[in-house]
């Protein structure tokens, strides 16, 4: 007895590779923010040691830094994930930017 499950079709070129080229952008912007954010309050590095909170600060948005670089490389796995990258990307993304601009 064969089952009715839909297939599903792949996303149309276009439509995969905007998806895919929002969802790097917007996570690449998303490492730029957490870099800038996290970066020391003082302007050397071994000032880190003083300020324990700034220890924090740099250790936490490295490792989110890396996380996020990490995400770049794990593609969506289905069409639909392509799809809500390519609609909501159009939304998200400039947004991001702005937030951005705002914060540097």
């Amino acid at each position: 007895m064969a089952r009715n499950t839909p297939v599903e079709a792949p996303p149309p070129t276009v439509v995969r590779l905007t998806g895919l080229v929002m969802r790097t952008l917007f996570i690449l912007v998303l490492v730029v923010v957490t870099a800038r954010v996290s970066s020391p309050q003082v302007e050397h590095l071994r000032s880190l040691y003083e300020t324990p909170d700034d220890l924090i600060r740099v250790v936490l948005g490295f490792a989110v830094c890396v996380w996020l670089i990490v995400n770049i490389f794990i593609l969506p796995r289905d069409a639909a994930g392509y799809r809500t990258w390519f609609y909501l990307g159009f939304l998200i993304l400039p947004l991001s930017i702005l937030c951005a601009y705002v914060i540097w």
